[in-house]
């Protein structure tokens, strides 16, 4: 499957991305959103990650087999986080 590589601009743009969103997270460290604030960090770590893996790793024009490899990472990540989360839940 062949696609246009990635332009210099295509990667300044997700670097431009990549720092709003660097910003963002050190600006939200400022603002006490309660119990919000793990969730709000969480949740821009991943898009950080989702765009690091899509286009500085290609995998956004990758074969099929490398998204289902990605898949089975996402969900072992998922299950120890779970394990870890059920244990110290469950602790005195």
């Amino acid at each position: 499957m062949e696609h246009e590589p990635m332009t210099k601009f295509a990667y300044f743009k997700i670097y431009l991305l990549l720092m709003a969103l660097l910003a963002l997270t050190v600006g939200a460290v400022y603002v006490n959103l309660g119990p919000w604030n793990s969730l709000v960090a969480m949740a821009i770590a991943i898009a950080k990650a989702l765009l690091v893996f899509l286009f500085f790793m290609h995998a956004r024009y990758s074969a099929r087999l490398i998204w289902i490899y990605a898949a089975l990472a996402v969900i072992w990540i998922a299950q120890l986080i779970a394990g870890v989360l059920a244990d110290v839940t469950m602790r005195g």
